[in-house]
């Protein structure tokens, strides 16, 4: 077996790569575990000076990272140095924050002296997605190894180039070897590593398939884990919306790396009074999006991460159409090389539809139409999963009542969902668990541990 990068807009093999024997990665678990033994004593100023380097070195190089990600998995590029800055910004805000995250806090106990002090827990290990190949492993290990926790991911197969990179970033900044370390490994090698008693945790980002596995095996075992999940995120759009505007940020939510996103906008639920005018802008802002070279600045619709991913969405809304769906706007991939799919919009999706709990990862949106705000909010909380979503009203007030009852880890008035260093991230139902960003993503790896030193 191998680990190959193929540029997605051209089906071109890029580079291939050798994964990592089992031999090779006991003997990195141990190295990290080394490097933990000494790290996890390196003082916050320190570990802040090396982090702050990261960022530092992320914006110096950021042409170059943006470049690799690209062609690794086809993001567009202006998208990929959104990302490769957004990435220097969680490492500086987990720098600047982790002390005062972590600082011991007194607790106000009558007649007791106690205090929790947050103490890291070892090595961790991380199992992370294509989609964002830069920032996914970036808001796992930034938090953790400031904490004073080691980590190693094993990244996805057909980001290797990133992944390398990454690791060769975190050696460049000043980091000891073994604090980051990158396992270009086969995924049947991850259960093993998750048993090691030396290895304290997991995190994954990806599938609901790949969370099952590494849930169950961390639970077996009685590691702590964090799962982010997938997501099919309603996008509420009641009868009182600028019409122009909320289309745009349908087009925005929907659209975002190529509809790649576990947090992109995917159900579009409108309000009956408003729905057919909605539509008539939606569809003709979706199909202004021009399909081409991702490295090309004026390309708006990059392709999708791989062929065979293209090749799924098919299957998905042929599945739709077959069970009575209506294509309004594509429901095609074009005629030319590359892993392209055409901006669709499908409505009609019925419950007994296969792909209405399924999510559509690629530019796919379904549209519903619902007679008033609480039908909207049924409809939006049908569904297996809660990631994100988006609630739009000009009255702000009506807006916050939607959004508080919708079932989701996350829920954004008037704007599609979106992450920020400074805001939790993650969700509930098969969408994950776990936070991640904010204080909270420090503190999902640490060992909260009481101090009581008894009667005042």
């Amino acid at each position: 077996m191998t680990i190959t990068s193929v540029n997605p807009a051209t089906n071109e093999t890029l580079q291939t790569f050798q994964p990592l024997t089992k031999e090779q990665v006991m003997s990195a678990i141990e190295q990290a575990d080394q490097a933990y033994q000494s790290w996890k004593e390196v003082t916050f100023a320190e570990r802040k000076a090396c982090m702050l380097r990261l960022a530092a070195r992320l914006r110096e190089r950021a042409d170059h990272y943006a470049r690799l990600i690209t062609l690794d998995m086809g993001k567009r590029i202006s998208e990929s140095q959104y990302e490769i800055e957004y990435c220097a910004n969680i490492a500086e805000f987990y720098a600047n924050g982790a002390e005062e995250f972590l600082a011991d806090e007194p607790l106000d106990v009558e007649g007791v002296d106690a205090y929790l002090q947050y103490a890291p827990l070892g090595v961790l290990m991380g199992v992370m997605p294509w989609n964002f190949p830069f920032y996914q492993v970036i808001r796992f290990a930034t938090p953790n190894v400031m904490a004073g926790n080691t980590v190693m991911v094993k990244h996805a197969s057909n980001v290797p180039q990133c992944a390398e990179a990454i690791e060769e970033l975190f050696h460049d900044s000043g980091f000891p070897k073994g604090v980051f370390t990158n396992l270009l490994i086969p995924s049947e090698f991850v259960e093993s590593i998750i048993t090691d008693p030396r290895v304290q945790g997991v995190s994954l980002t990806g599938s609901e398939r790949a969370g099952q596995a590494v849930a169950a095996v961390a639970g077996e075992h009685l590691k702590r884990s964090v799962l982010e999940l997938g997501g099919n995120d309603p996008f509420i759009v009641l009868e009182d919306v600028d019409i122009d505007e909320t289309a745009e940020a349908a087009v925005q939510g929907r659209l975002v790396n190529a509809g790649q996103s576990c947090v992109a906008s995917k159900r579009f639920i409108i309000v009956q009074a408003v729905a057919d005018e909605f539509l008539e802008k939606f569809k003709q802002k979706m199909s202004e999006r021009r399909l081409g070279d991702p490295l090309d600045e004026q390309t708006t619709l990059a392709p999708l991460s791989t062929e065979s991913a293209a090749e799924k969405l098919q299957k998905q809304v042929q599945s739709a159409i077959d069970a009575g769906a209506k294509v309004v706007l594509g429901g095609d991939r074009p005629d030319r090389a590359g892993a392209f799919f055409n901006p669709t919009i499908l409505t009609g999706v019925t419950p007994d539809s296969p792909t209405f709990d399924e999510e559509l990862f690629g530019p796919v949106a379904t549209v519903y139409v619902v007679r008033d705000e609480d039908e909207a909010i049924q409809l939006a909380n049908r569904s297996s999963f809660g990631l994100g979503g988006s609630v739009f009203s000009k009255d702000v007030q009506r807006a916050r009542r939607v959004a508080e009852k919708v079932e989701s880890g996350m829920v954004f008035i008037n704007q599609p969902t979106k992450s920020q260093a400074e805001l939790p991230f993650g969700g509930v139902k098969r969408s994950g668990y776990g936070r991640e960003l904010s204080h909270l993503g420090i503190l999902e790896f640490v060992n909260k541990k009481l101090i009581n030193l008894g009667p005042k």
